[in-house]
């Protein structure tokens, strides 16, 4: 069971991420924090796996709780959550040692995405920030691609879409086809090309043309 606690000082916020959690088999809720200190204690106490972070908070931002809980729990995996953005703050929060960043807005369809994303050791940039992520010199755990030559021509309008920063919703209404269709088609993409997240994918498309 992923153990998940979130911590956010807006209650709308917090009960959309507990709905999406509760939804999950996988996932469990071990907490909710409203505060940057009660965040800390509640780590200490619950012990999760995830700690789904707002990057403003009342009394300690995010990215300032971030560094001081990485060297205390090294294999707690921290997931920014923010309306802002900003490049500035997406270098900084991932040099602090969150292993992922996503918009609130997309929460609602990415949120699960990007917290399974980040506990298998990768990167998780939201979709529409992802050119920032690009120009950075920010570690990614990158497999060495294969060759394009097997993907179909369905599959590289996904990837196209993918390097465009939609989401698996948006694909699915670009391309009149489920939710669940998207998901197996990026899902084909990185078995293909033997690569594991969104930042890859962009990077291989990039390098082979797919992209200007």
């Amino acid at each position: 069971m992923i153990r998940v606690l979130i911590a956010d000082d807006h209650a709308i916020v917090r009960a959309g991420l507990r709905v999406l959690i509760h939804t999950e088999t996988t996932m469990e809720l071990v907490g909710e924090a409203t505060g940057g200190y009660e965040t800390l204690d509640l780590v200490a106490k619950t012990q999760p796996d995830v700690l789904v972070l707002d990057i403003s908070m009342p009394d300690l931002d995010g990215i300032s709780i971030t560094r001081r809980i990485k060297p205390q729990f090294p294999s707690l995996h921290i997931l920014i959550l923010t309306i802002h953005e900003d490049q500035a703050l997406l270098k900084e929060a991932l040099r602090a040692g969150a292993g992922g960043y996503i918009l609130k807005h997309a929460a609602e369809t990415e949120l699960i995405s990007a917290i399974r994303t980040i506990l298998r050791g990768d990167l998780y940039v939201d979709p529409s920030m992802l050119r920032l992520l690009l120009k950075d010199e920010v570690p990614a755990v990158i497999a060495a691609p294969k060759s394009a030559e097997t993907l179909t021509p369905r599959e590289i309008e996904v990837l196209k879409l993918i390097v465009q920063g939609y989401t698996n919703k948006q694909i699915g209404e670009e391309l009149n086809i489920s939710i669940r269709t998207a998901e197996s088609h990026r899902a084909n993409l990185c078995g293909k090309l033997g690569l594991q997240s969104r930042v890859e994918l962009v990077r291989y498309a990039r390098e082979h043309g797919l992209i200007e």
